[in-house]
């Protein structure tokens, strides 16, 4: 099966990559082309927020690529000062025309911070009009989840949140699964943190599949049926992270890898006041 074909089903049937691309933190001048790259390399699923400042360059590569609409599985968030649910509804219009698209596949709220309750009723409403294939959410801790789902008629189809070997999530992962809910990771490679490529355990794995620490940690994270979105602005590492395809780790393998979990957070605590500030402060044109 190609990899850009091999696919997660959302919970209103919705099928989703299971292995995609990420452009946090590209550069909006690098971001055409490090996405034309990416797709050439063979990505379907593009994910991108508002909060990056880079949504126009990917609606370009997009437009650029060639690759019919309904092959392509793309992912934008709101921001946490366009919630509300007038705001909410000009938010995602704006990124749908930044994007360049007349739909999305899947669309998240950023933050559990903010009017998020009034921005998830205009989300249904925009998914009940087909504008939006699936809903979702991102970085919701499981307390905000479930209140989130016990209040509301649309369970969110996706919750992206932080998930690599330091912090594993498995715990949260089972939870959402009962709940209808799909966990993505973002930061799966954790930004280099903790020596996160020279990790004697994730090494030593690497070297007996002759692969590398990345391809290893990717592989590791679809066989927990984790979606995945890399990020890479090189196109031979890009080519390297798709293909995890060919190759399981051992029940052994899985283990040694469950053993490095710390269950903490290596990026910030949405729990921690002065985070929940920072955030709140933050504007995005």
């Amino acid at each position: 099966m190609a990899a850009q074909h091999q696919t997660i089903t959302l919970n209103n049937g919705v099928p989703m990559p299971i292995l995609g691309f990420g452009v946090f933190q590209v550069p909006g001048e690098q971001t055409e082309q490090v996405v034309t790259d990416a797709l050439a390399a063979g990505y379907r699923l593009i994910d991108t927020a508002a909060s990056y400042g880079n949504e126009e360059a990917v609606g370009r590569a997009i437009a650029a690529s060639g690759i019919p609409r309904d092959e392509l599985f793309v992912t934008t968030k709101m921001w946490i000062q366009h919630t509300g649910e007038e705001t909410a509804r000009r938010e995602f219009d704006r990124s749908l025309r930044k994007l360049g698209l007349d739909h999305l596949d899947l669309y998240l709220i950023h933050q559990p911070l903010g009017d998020y309750y009034s921005s998830w009723h205009a989300m249904e409403k925009l998914y009940a009009e087909g504008l939006i294939k699936a809903i979702g959410v991102s970085n919701f801790y499981p307390d905000r989840l479930v209140d989130l789902i016990q209040h509301n008629d649309i369970v969110p189809a996706v919750n992206q949140i932080e998930t690599h070997p330091f912090f594993q999530r498995a715990g949260y992962q089972q939870l959402m699964r009962e709940r209808g809910v799909q966990i993505e990771s973002w930061g799966p490679f954790a930004e280099g943190r903790n020596d996160f490529f020279t990790n004697p355990v994730l090494t030593a794995i690497a070297a007996g599949h002759d692969r590398s620490v990345a391809q290893v940690v990717l592989r590791w994270l679809v066989q927990r049926d984790v979606v995945v979105i890399p990020k890479s602005v090189r196109p031979e590492r890009m080519a390297q992270n798709l293909d995890v395809f060919d190759f399981a780790l051992t029940g052994e393998e899985m283990t040694r890898i469950a053993a490095l979990d710390t269950g903490a957070s290596l990026f910030f605590d949405h729990h921690d006041p002065g985070m929940v500030a920072w955030l709140g402060d933050r504007r995005v044109d």
